[in-house]
């Protein structure tokens, strides 16, 4: 099986062949050197022919997808507010406080 994906910065991929999960950080010179991440914090890189000649697939993005990026701050990841998505002690739930 060989790669069909074209690379696309921010996207998480397998490597079907070795079990390694890497997410594309960057592509350089008309998309001759792709630069990865592995989900181990290592970087990579490949070049257009290797791409295409190994067992790469899109996946959805891994659970902890953070852990490379030790150095992040919660507002880097997209979501600063905790309780945003928090759902409401049902206990305490009243109808008024979901009518506006």
């Amino acid at each position: 099986m060989t790669t069909i994906t074209d690379p696309v910065i921010g996207r998480w991929y397998k490597d079907f062949e070795n079990n390694l999960t890497f997410k594309v950080v960057a592509i350089e010179g008309n998309d001759e050197s792709i630069g990865v991440q592995y989900a181990n914090g290592d970087l990579g890189e490949y070049d257009n022919e290797t791409w295409y000649n190994s067992t790469f697939d899109y996946i959805e993005d891994p659970e902890d997808w953070s852990a490379p990026f030790d150095d992040l701050e919660t507002d880097d990841l997209g979501y600063s507010d905790p309780d945003r998505h928090a759902r409401p002690d049902q206990e305490d739930l009243d109808i008024s406080d979901l009518l506006d």
